[in-house]
């Protein structure tokens, strides 16, 4: 408990723009529900929790010292397998079609403020697990693993957005979830979009990465 709170305690400047923006991410979502006595955009709340459980088992992993290796592997699949939820908020801009023409401005602004946290929760904790990485596993194969992972998560994304898979699928409903993988894979023409899609947004979080690296944790000390 005592090693927890030092680390917490020395992430302050990491998790107070965190909370800070989550709670911004709150506050939008509960004026615009009172002043449209509308619960529509409550799903953003949940997608904001799903894309803090990446960025909290990344953290809990740096916690833990000396980790045994299956629990080590335990812990960096279970990530692998929420990591697409944190960017998964940039995806809900599709929503904005059933706004009401007078609220679509705040709309906008508030979906692209959750969109930011749950980005923000995303290189935060590939950041975490990077180091995570390097320490336990051979350097060459950590840094292949880390060119790939932006479209992984991109497919993931995917995955859920329009095949409509969640995370847990992989246990609940696995030999339909590898199906639709495995087709997807055998027949790359036929799901051209499936991949157009995996290399934009994987395109996109590298350049959120490069931007991080380049101008936002180096400012923080990170």
């Amino acid at each position: 408990m005592k090693t927890i709170k030092t680390f917490l305690f020395n992430r302050f400047n990491i998790l107070f723009p965190l909370l800070s923006l989550t709670a911004l991410c709150i506050i939008l979502l509960a004026i615009r529900s009172k002043s449209t006595h509308s619960f529509f955009y409550l799903f953003l709340a949940w997608n904001l929790f799903l894309a803090m459980v990446p960025f909290f088992i990344s953290m809990y992993a740096k916690t833990r010292e000396g980790l045994k290796k299956y629990k080590l592997y335990s812990l960096l699949l279970l990530w692998l397998l929420f990591l697409p939820n944190a960017p998964y908020i940039i995806t809900d801009f599709i929503h904005l079609r059933l706004s009401p023409i007078k609220w679509l401005g705040f709309d906008a602004l508030m979906i692209a403020i959750f969109a930011v946290t749950g980005i923000a929760f995303y290189l935060f904790s590939v950041k975490d697990i990077e180091e995570i990485l390097f320490k336990n596993f051979n350097r060459k194969m950590t840094s292949g693993f880390l060119v790939v992972l932006p479209f992984l998560v991109g497919f993931g994304i995917y995955l859920g957005r329009v095949l409509r898979w969640n995370s847990w699928d992989i246990l609940h409903k696995p030999s339909h979830l590898f199906t639709d993988i495995f087709e997807i894979f055998t027949n790359p023409l036929l799901h051209f979009k499936a991949w157009l899609f995996t290399f934009l947004i994987g395109f996109l979080l590298k350049l959120c990465r490069w931007t991080s690296d380049k101008f936002l944790f180096n400012t923080i000390g990170f």
